[in-house]
């Protein structure tokens, strides 16, 4: 009776020993040693903008090794356009060469260019045009392990 019991003792131990190991080497999205990866999906127009880089900015602070991709399409694409400014009038290029000195990386939907018309030429060069914003949305989640976030 006494070795079933330090059997089942022992069993119990080491579930609970590897669930603490699996626990403690794993974080959301990869292990501890990769960095966490998120996309910023802003298609909201010039506020959702501004809130979203002020949360990138913030996110970076708090963990500057986070891979970050900001997509956009719709009336998101608006403030990696030539000239877009904030409502306070502050020119957004500033803040997008800024982020992408530190590794965040800016994608435009080319169907939204397309669908009103602008010319590619009119996007922050440090913006890379895909052919559909929401197509990268779902690539990068099911295709690499980016975690969703929508400011």
């Amino acid at each position: 009776m006494k070795s079933i019991a330090r059997f089942t003792l022992l069993a119990i131990v080491a579930l609970f020993a590897s669930v603490a190991y699996a626990a403690g080497g794993t974080q959301a999205g990869g292990k501890a040693d990769q960095p966490n990866k998120v996309i910023y999906h802003i298609n909201g127009g010039l506020e959702q903008a501004t809130d979203g880089l002020r949360n990138i900015r913030n996110h970076l602070s708090a963990d500057p090794t986070a891979k970050i991709v900001v997509v956009t399409h719709f009336r998101g694409i608006d403030f990696l356009l030539e000239g877009a400014k904030d409502k306070n009038g502050n020119p957004y290029d500033a803040a997008v060469d800024d982020l992408s000195m530190k590794g965040v990386e800016f994608r435009v939907c080319e169907f939204t260019l397309k669908g009103r018309n602008i010319d590619k030429s009119r996007v922050h060069p440090e913006a890379k045009i895909v052919p559909s914003g929401v197509a990268e949305i779902g690539r990068l989640q099911s295709q690499e392990g980016f975690a969703y976030l929508k400011p």
